[in-house]
């Protein structure tokens, strides 16, 4: 699928998410406890005692080791994921090693904030930073402040502006956490700034930039007051105007929707996922789109413990992927190829659509996530037209003979398109990135094309909004590769996701779903 790469241009498919670890259990002692400064990196010991902290709020405390771990490199922001409550007991692990203590454990409750504190804390880092620097009136103060201490700031302006928690319990909370973790006189910082925060927002003075002055100037403002790089900013404003930029950002900054496309393979149908989640009363609604999806915007936690996902009745998956399954449109019989096809969304669903006829052949140079391939596969009953292969597409490409109907490149991208539920992803992107990223394109698109037999489809997917990943690559590719040319897709999605050049668009503000592009292009016969 459509790798989002975080760290090292050249891995060909999306790394693991995590590795699980086993609930501790409850600390006698606190250990040596290693914290990264944030200024050095350099590790600080502190050798307090302590057990179980009930006085601390548990989500407070996941909350704030996970940030520190997402923005030292070592998580991603999700945590509602398919190991429900394991991924709770797992944070409180994280919890006890970073702080050395345990809270309470989390319940349903602190499940939900923690993903809505985590996300929406990353998702405004800019605009939080900003208010931090402007009430500590020292940026040096900033720039040299503990990594635990920053996120427990964030955590707080986040809950005072954000999500309007009732403001005095919101600072005295987060000063007795920063008292308990770190030390009296970090809490007594925490109480002074969160205190101006509450006065400032009484009286609708918050310190924000105002939007004036040249180009770079207003893309500085907009970057701070919706929260985006800057490079972001200037390159959205330029290619879709500032109105249609300010829209993006801001749909970027709304809390995520889901789409579950039931699982045919086991006989389940999207009649029999309705049902569903009518019994566990989790508000749904059909997709006008795939007839096999179903929309939800919150419960997914609860989708989750009825166990949905791990009996394979079910996958998580947004529409606009599954859309890219219509532009390739698999048919029984036919011999398939996945270029980067780890985790394997749109891998599985390209086989359900095989009916038991034909094959499915993922490619993936991860193989770690190859063996997720394997294992899903299997649980949703399309093992028997999957065949995995561990290998460099490129590598693979120029020393396999065979030929095939169809080729699916979902390419490595930027992610552009899938901000709204990639909290961090928009913190890791470069312009730099999009360069490398761009040739690293051109590349596996030249070996894909290899594996199409003449009348065959090579299908370029990307979940980028960004036409130099999209439209660009598409048109470098034609004039290196001429044999082929451009299949529109009218025939294969609805009109309203076909841009000018037959190619499928989704556009995150006007169809409500991730952003995504692919190309359909057939090989002279």
């Amino acid at each position: 699928m459509a790798q989002v790469l975080s760290f090292g241009l050249r891995i060909r498919c999306s790394d693991a998410r995590r590795t699980s670890s086993k609930p501790l259990k409850v600390a006698k002692t606190r250990p040596n406890t290693a914290i990264p400064t944030r200024s050095t990196g350099t590790r600080r010991n502190a050798n307090r005692t302590y057990g179980v902290n009930l006085e601390i709020s548990p989500h407070r405390a996941v909350s704030a080791v996970r940030l520190m771990r997402i923005e030292l490199g070592g998580a991603f922001a999700d945590l509602l994921n398919e190991r429900g409550k394991g991924s709770g007991d797992n944070e409180m692990g994280y919890v006890e090693r970073t702080l050395g203590f345990r809270t309470r454990d989390l319940d349903d409750r602190d499940l939900r904030l923690v993903t809505d504190i985590v996300g929406g804390s990353i998702r405004w880092r800019r605009y939080l930073d900003h208010l931090i620097v402007s009430l500590c009136h020292d940026s040096k103060t900033f720039r040299s402040m503990e990594p635990l201490l920053l996120q427990i700031l964030r955590i707080g302006f986040y809950e005072i502006v954000n999500l309007d928690m009732p403001p005095y319990a919101v600072v005295d909370e987060n000063v007795r956490l920063a008292k308990v973790a770190l030390r009296p006189g970090a809490g007594n910082m925490v109480n002074a700034i969160l205190r101006k925060l509450v006065l400032l927002k009484e009286k609708n003075s918050l310190p924000l930039p105002k939007l004036e002055g040249d180009d770079r100037a207003q893309a500085r403002a907009l970057a701070t007051l919706y929260s985006h790089p800057v490079w972001m900013v200037r390159r959205w404003t330029k290619y879709l105007g500032q109105e249609e930029a300010i829209k993006l950002m801001m749909w970027n900054n709304s809390e995520p929707s889901f789409s579950l496309r039931a699982n045919s393979g086991k006989g389940f149908t999207r009649a029999d996922l309705v049902m569903r989640l009518k019994m566990l009363k989790v508000p749904h609604e059909l997709s006008p789109h795939l007839d096999n999806f179903v929309r939800i915007r919150t419960g997914m936690q609860i989708v989750i413990q009825a166990q949905l996902l791990k009996e394979g009745l079910c996958s998580v998956q947004d529409e606009s992927a599954g859309l890219v399954v219509s532009v390739v449109d698999p048919q029984p019989g036919e011999s398939i190829i996945d270029c980067c096809a780890a985790p394997g969304g749109k891998t599985i669903f390209m086989a359900s659509c095989l009916s038991g006829q034909g094959m499915v052949h993922a490619i993936d140079i991860n193989k770690g996530r190859l063996r997720i391939v394997k294992e899903t596969a299997k649980l949703l009953l399309v093992d028997d037209v999957i065949t995995t292969v561990h290998a460099d597409l490129c590598t693979f490409a120029k020393n396999n003979p065979v030929k095939s109907d169809k080729v699916l490149l979902d390419a490595p991208c930027s992610g552009l398109g899938v901000l709204s539920k990639r909290a961090d992803l928009r913190w890791n992107r470069s312009l730099e990135d999009m360069e490398q990223l761009k040739n690293l394109q051109d590349e596996l698109l030249d070996a894909a094309a290899i594996l199409v037999k003449p009348g065959g489809v090579l299908v370029y997917s990307t979940c980028s909004i960004d036409p130099e990943e999209n439209e660009e690559r598409v048109a470098a590719f034609l004039q290196r590769h001429p044999e082929f040319s451009i299949d529109p897709v009218g025939r294969y999605v609805p009109s309203d996701f076909v841009t000018e050049g037959g190619f499928y668009f989704s556009n995150p503000v006007k169809h409500a779903l991730d952003g995504a592009f692919a190309a359909r292009l057939v090989r002279s016969s």
